[in-house]
């Protein structure tokens, strides 16, 4: 499941709405060219969850702020995806607990991987070190700080954990929306805050 260049692959499933943050995944791309040798595909990869190409993926992006409900198909493929050694990075634009995507997605991993499959993992998991170092864990997002959503600031994310390694990644901190903007824009910023991306990316794919 290793491609020549790495794609930024993003699921679409039947429920909600998993098409957001359209400008997020060329920016991390810019990133993973600026900061590493990595080499990209340019353009982000859309591919349904019920087809059989979720399997050429090594890195999967799946996202959205309503009900996630996987058909029969979907979750068959999520997963073999994940147990297989997949990497599903999932981000809750909602940045809430109590919200619809939240609480249908955790429901839906309940079913696929048990009641207890998804933990925090603590702020000393490698994630936080793969390529940038995040002391303090998982970055704030300013969605958070400013008080939207559920008006908590998350000082932890979320893992399915697969042999030893992370193989879904869950954000209740949406950083889709903080890193949802034209990456020529970065120069304004006083910290690029799209480096924890690129330590997601680089640890999917070590």
């Amino acid at each position: 499941m290793r491609a020549a260049k790495f794609t930024f692959t993003r699921l679409r499933y039947r429920s909600g709405d998993w098409d957001t943050d359209q400008r997020m995944p060329a920016n991390l791309l810019n990133s993973l060219i600026e900061y590493t040798t990595i080499p990209v595909e340019l353009q982000e990869k859309v591919i349904d969850l019920s087809s059989n190409d979720l399997f050429d993926a090594p890195f999967c992006y799946l996202s959205g702020h309503k009900l996630v409900q996987f058909d029969a198909q979907e979750s068959a493929n999520f997963k073999k995806y994940v147990q297989n050694g997949g990497f599903v990075f999932v981000d809750d634009c909602n940045h809430d607990i109590d919200g619809l995507f939240a609480k249908s997605f955790e429901a839906q991993m309940t079913a696929l991987f048990g009641s207890s499959a998804l933990k925090k993992i603590p702020n000393t998991h490698e994630l936080y070190h793969s390529f940038f170092s995040f002391e303090k864990g998982p970055p704030n997002t300013l969605f958070e700080l400013n008080g939207w959503g559920d008006d908590l600031v998350h000082d932890y994310l979320k893992a399915i954990m697969v042999n030893g390694r992370i193989g879904v990644l869950y954000s209740n901190k949406d950083y889709g929306c903080e890193w949802d903007y034209d990456f020529r824009n970065k120069r304004f910023l006083a910290e690029d805050n799209t480096k924890f991306g690129v330590n997601i990316i680089v640890y999917a794919m070590s």
